[in-house]
């Protein structure tokens, strides 16, 4: 007996110690990301904790904080087995945001001032129903196989699909939500976000505010190699900058999104690896260092928050969208954009249209081509803030595809040779639970040239 309970204590102490080494380094991260999913989820969209937890949290490790929501107060708080307790807060008009403990919830704040695309015209250059219109080179059965394969059956959880939007030559030519989604949800693009901050940049540049080939503005880096790193490197995901993108693990990227106070900080404070344009080496932290740099171009923290609206997300009449900010103010451009998959293939149609929005050019084409054009360092694989086909990762697909790309199989797809857009939205990707070559040559296939 005194044997077994022996062997008893030693295995609980080995689990206390393997638990202590694996996984409480990793509570804070947990509780941080569920107490975010959950308040941005919940107050943004009007999802259920139950639905956002059985929905957007079932991912390992995730699945294991247990979570509150307080409406009255517009916050949500998450825990692990009672410990690492973090809180995010809801802000209308800036969604959530996760604070530590020294954050002053009563400081006073700003918000974007937002104007609404207001006209007669059917989505997507209004707000309005689209018209129905009927293509005869569309094989509509076809393409509604297509689109339907793209969700599970019911009762299935293995491609986790949650809207699909399909435009041809300007027109709505299929849309379908799962169950509990519709056009009116607004849903997490993540990375996708990181071509709405390279929007902003394309604006001023054509606005002749900044120069992208300049060194970036950056007094930190003025006395030692970083010096020569340009806004273009940035944007390229090129500036040799130390950086590691590993969201299975605790990484640069987790710790920047989880605790870091200023996100754009993060990126800033890393030494040079490699010299610019000679290693490309993808990086959340590099666009939110570029949200900072951009912070910094306007005189005041009213007028940063209200370009990215006016300049471009309301200017097409993405009204549904809203970035939210880190605990500094500033906008988390590398992931926390929010809007319905509309609104998302409005932002794909401009970028299809070569910048020009309903006769209005609010990029420039060069712009438009600049994004698309791979950098010399990325297999054909990345231009600036937007993944592209030219490297033939989809096979199927065009090479002449670019797309706006985010965690869980977000997707703009933009095809200039096709005149199309191809919107897909959920909570799963890789090549054993959602085949985006197969369902974007699928689609592809129903519309004859």
């Amino acid at each position: 007996m005194k044997k077994f309970l022996k062997l008893l204590v030693l295995v609980l102490v080995l689990a206390f110690l393997y638990f202590g080494f694996t996984t409480y380094p990793k509570l804070d991260l947990i509780s941080g990301f569920s107490a975010k999913s959950i308040a941005s989820g919940h107050f943004i969209d009007n999802r259920s904790k139950e639905l956002i937890e059985k929905t957007d949290n079932d991912i390992d490790m995730i699945d294991l904080a247990t979570n509150s929501i307080n409406d009255a107060g517009k916050f949500a708080i998450s825990n692990v087995y009672g410990l690492k307790e973090r809180k995010a807060i809801y802000r209308e008009g800036l969604g959530a945001t996760l604070i530590n403990d020294d954050y002053d919830v009563s400081k006073p704040y700003l918000l974007p001032k937002r104007t609404k695309l207001v006209n007669n015209l059917p989505f997507p250059y209004g707000n309005n129903e689209p018209k129905d219109t009927t293509f005869s080179n569309v094989d509509y059965s076809k393409l509604k196989s297509a689109v339907e394969n793209a969700f599970d059956k019911i009762g299935g959880k293995s491609k986790r699909t949650r809207a699909v939007v399909v435009l041809y030559k300007d027109k709505l030519i299929a849309e379908k939500y799962d169950t509990g989604f519709n056009k009116d949800s607004k849903i997490l693009g993540w990375s996708m976000t990181k071509s709405i901050t390279s929007s902003a940049f394309g604006v001023l540049q054509k606005q002749g505010k900044i120069d992208i080939y300049k060194s970036a503005p950056i007094t930190e880096w003025q006395n030692d190699d970083r010096k020569i790193i340009t806004i273009n490197d940035l944007l390229h995901m090129n500036s040799g900058l130390e950086w590691e993108e590993n969201y299975s693990t605790i990484c640069d990227a987790t710790k920047m999104l989880f605790q870091a106070e200023d996100m754009g900080k993060v990126q800033m404070d890393k030494p040079a690896q490699f010299k610019p344009n000679t290693h490309w080496n993808y990086s959340s932290g590099t666009t939110n260092l570029l949200s900072r740099i951009l912070r910094n171009q306007f005189k005041t923290q009213q007028e940063y928050l209200d370009f990215w609206y006016s300049a471009v997300i309301d200017k097409i009449g993405m009204n549904s969208m809203i970035v939210e900010q880190d605990m500094s103010g500033t906008f988390v451009g590398s992931s926390y954009g929010w809007a319905t998959p509309r609104d998302w293939s409005k932002f794909g149609l401009l970028y299809l249209r070569k910048g020009n929005w309903n006769g209005e050019q609010i990029l420039d084409e060069s712009w438009v081509k600049y994004t698309a054009t791979p950098t010399n360092t990325s297999e054909g694989k990345y231009g600036a803030q937007f993944w592209l086909n030219a490297g033939g990762k989809f096979p199927d697909v065009p090479r002449d595809m670019f797309y706006c790309s985010g965690y869980q199989g977000q997707m703009v797809a933009i095809i200039p040779s096709l005149d199309m857009v191809i919107v897909r939205m959920g909570v799963r990707e890789g090549d054993k639970s959602f085949d985006f070559n197969g369902f974007l040559k699928e689609v592809i296939e129903s519309v004859k040239k």
